[in-house]
């Protein structure tokens, strides 16, 4: 997935984030079946700027199947994506990238996305990414990356360290960016940047569905950075937008406006790990509430 956006420039108190996205083998390459179709509507009424997603002649629209526990609002997917789906470096123009204010990459089409992430490093846009598992040539996008934000899985698996704080901080030495953070699920985030490590508990929600949490989270990083939140700032911020979308079903079910957010961030429960909160403020960090 490639998405150059210019988000911030408006009201989002629509609840969404407006991004013009260009597509790379994530949804914003669709097959022209019945799915790619109700997938392309659902975008456009959301008010998100679809002119260089490509309709794929008789391809299927890549899909998945989503099953609730409805215990905790934990999922699993079942998720098929067909190879004519695939972008090619050749596909992705340094015109269409140069004009944007921020560009956030995932693994898929790995070569894809690093030529991308080259062209914005090339014009001091700055690069978000979203990784959970590696990818055969990763190693060629992480160098342009400014803003790493992975699971908790991938640090670790991806440096042979499993210590999350080790790990992290492998990760921005090895690859100069300026903040490596992952995601902690229902814990929260963690991030090194500055030198210190930042801890940001997560908010204490009703979850009925955990669907889309993760996206949610970094298009609302890739908000904050725009914003220019500060890092505890803006963890709490994408915190609370992904516990917000976790009480109502689907993957973008509980998206909330600014007033909402705020509200949660200013009277919230937090849910906080003593010891990613104890060795983050070791580290320099202020202490979380």
């Amino acid at each position: 997935m490639i998405a150059w956006c210019r988000i911030g420039e408006g009201d989002v108190d629509a609840g969404f984030f407006p991004c013009w996205v260009h597509p790379d083998g994530s949804p914003e390459v669709l097959g022209d079946d019945e799915r790619g179709r109700i997938q392309m509507e659902s975008l456009r009424t959301t008010g998100v700027n679809l002119d260089h997603v490509q309709l794929r002649k008789g391809c299927a629209n890549q899909s998945a199947y989503i099953i609730i526990d409805r215990s905790t609002g934990e999922r699993t997917v079942l998720w098929r994506r067909d190879d004519c789906l695939r972008i090619d470096p050749g596909q992705v123009a340094e015109e269409q990238i140069a004009g944007a204010r921020l560009l956030h990459i995932d693994g898929h089409d790995t070569p894809a996305v690093a030529h991308a992430a080259a062209i914005a490093r090339r014009h001091g846009i700055p690069v978000t990414v979203d990784v959970d598992t590696i990818y055969k040539g990763f190693d060629q996008v992480l160098p342009n990356v400014d803003y790493l934000v992975a699971s908790s899985e991938f640090p670790g698996n991806w440096t042979g360290n499993r210590d999350p704080f080790e790990a992290l901080e492998s990760l921005q030495t090895q690859y100069g960016m300026k903040v490596a953070a992952m995601t902690l699920g229902a814990h929260g985030a963690l991030a090194r940047a500055g030198g210190q490590f930042i801890y940001a508990p997560a908010y204490v929600v009703n979850c009925l569905d955990t669907t889309g949490a993760g996206d949610v989270f970094h298009g609302a990083f890739c908000y904050a950075v725009l914003q220019g939140m500060t890092m505890p700032a803006a963890l709490d911020f994408s915190n609370a937008m992904a516990a917000l979308n976790c009480t109502a079903l689907g993957a973008r079910g509980g998206i909330r406006g600014l007033e909402e957010i705020r509200l949660l961030m200013a009277r919230g429960e937090r849910r906080s790990h003593p010891d990613f909160a104890a060795r983050a403020q070791a580290s320099g960090a202020p202490p979380t509430d």
